[in-house]
């Protein structure tokens, strides 16, 4: 998952596509000034020119981090490194007055193909992040959620590793809307989300289910660990101002957590309940707690409790 919000996953976005234009640029001045025999450009000469191009500047220095986390991006490192390195020797070929070396040249376009390619590929996957991404809250979308989790129930199912699931539901959050208004709960919801990501491992991934409703699957992760996870989070949460300031009151948000392991012997969808169940127990112990599932829940007396509190108030 890309940690940045969708607006912060859109402005990486239109860097990298500005980096891309700038990269084809100083190509075609490349190429333009080796058929043409012009003056090189001194900057590309220069040692270390790979980091003192447009390019070469954004991607060393300006990139941001949630970019240079991702297997593409270090992958252009060595071709972008490679182009330069092959300028060179073409730059001074065509300086010389003498022909150009055709293999050198082959060896240009070649590796020029394959960083666009690499480029190509990374543009895609922010695209892919911000189709398949909450617009609200950055988190993941549910209709990746299912075949996310399938694929974890595999692995359990074979035996190489099983995957905690947790249920969280932001306490009251209706009250919060009620008092503020919609637009502060989005915020809320919005820096919730940015808040577990934070807290959370590299390939944890935090779905929005509906409403203030998410699922985070956890890899590798036990029911114990996820507990000790989910109860992190939890405080985290109380103690960070989701949203800065309403009328002078920062305002915080509590976090209940239903768990449950993806059982490889039954349906993805069946875990999932059962997430959902043990966030409902969780709900009617008083909230601001992680329930693990346990087939001895009593689902029924969850909901009469739940049920009695809002009747009362």
């Amino acid at each position: 998952m890309f940690r940045m919000d969708p607006a912060a996953l859109r402005q990486a976005l239109e860097q990298l596509e500005r980096a891309q234009h700038d990269h084809a640029a100083w190509y075609e001045n490349l190429i333009g000034a080796l058929l043409c025999r012009l003056p090189a450009n001194p900057a590309d000469l220069e040692e270390n020119a790979h980091r003192r191009c447009h390019f070469g500047r954004w991607y060393y220095g300006q990139a941001p981090v949630a970019l240079r986390e991702q297997p593409a991006f270090a992958a252009i490192d060595a071709d972008h490194r490679q182009v330069h390195d092959i300028a060179v020797q073409l730059l001074r070929q065509a300086a010389s007055g003498g022909p150009i070396v055709l293999a050198d040249y082959d060896s240009l376009v070649a590796c020029s193909a394959r960083l666009n390619l690499e480029l190509d590929s990374l543009r895609h996957e922010v695209q892919a992040a911000l189709r398949g991404s909450d617009a609200l809250t950055g988190a993941y979308d549910r209709s990746q959620l299912l075949p996310e989790l399938n694929e974890w129930r595999e692995l359990a199912r074979r035996g190489v590793q099983q995957c905690c699931i947790a249920f969280m539901d932001l306490d009251r959050f209706k009250q919060i809307n009620d008092s503020y208004g919609h637009s502060v709960g989005d915020q809320v919801l919005a820096g919730a989300v940015h808040c577990v990501v934070e807290k959370l491992r590299p390939y944890d991934k935090v779905f929005r289910y509906g409403g203030d409703e998410f699922l985070i699957s956890m890899p590798a992760a036990d029911l114990a660990t996820g507990q000790v996870m989910a109860e992190r989070v939890g405080r985290v949460l109380r103690a960070t101002p989701l949203v800065a300031s309403v009328e002078g009151t920062p305002i915080f948000a509590v976090a209940s957590f239903g768990l449950a392991l993806l059982d490889p012997d039954v349906s993805v969808e069946e875990s999932v309940d059962r997430a959902d169940t043990a966030l409902l127990a969780a709900k009617a112990a008083g909230r601001g707690r992680a329930v693990c599932w346990n087939p001895a829940i009593n689902t029924h007396q969850a909901l009469r409790t739940l049920r009695e509190e809002d009747i009362s108030g």
